[in-house]
């Protein structure tokens, strides 16, 4: 194994709507796949069916502006769902290529208002959802 073909995530990056966000410290984007139990007469086994998937993620921001509250607060108090498109981007030089990865549908589960604490650099935790995923540069 090549160790200097290992990605390293300082190369990441996270477009919101096609707006780069370089304040984007940590992001985590997955696929869970629901399945449906199937019982075959004469096999002991449980087989499994997919019968759909969720998406899942969170990103942590460093707090430089009001950015996430921006990009949500007027849709949340109009009483219509926020929703957005987000594109990551993993881009190491010492790897030949770079993957990129588009999440479509994307709605936030909450935002944080305001947090402090003394003596610390402010980041926000955002937990997403989506529906749709494509893979758009894969390594």
């Amino acid at each position: 194994m090549d160790v200097s073909k290992v990605i390293n995530g300082t190369f990441g990056s996270l477009w919101v709507d096609n707006e780069l966000w370089p304040e984007v410290d940590k992001f985590e984007a997955k696929v869970a796949l629901t399945y449906e139990e199937i019982n075959i007469a004469g096999s002991l086994g449980t087989h499994r069916k997919l019968v759909g998937h969720s998406g899942t993620g969170t990103m942590t921001v460093k707090k430089t502006s009001s950015r996430v509250g921006k990009k949500v607060v007027a849709d949340i108090k109009a009483g219509r769902t926020p929703r957005m498109k987000l594109v990551g981007k993993l881009d190491d030089p010492d790897v030949v290529g770079a993957e990129r990865v588009a999440l479509y549908d994307v709605t936030i589960d909450g935002i944080e208002l305001m947090k402090f604490e003394q003596k610390k650099l402010d980041s926000q935790d955002v937990a997403f959802a989506f529906s749709n995923f494509e893979y758009i540069d894969t390594i």
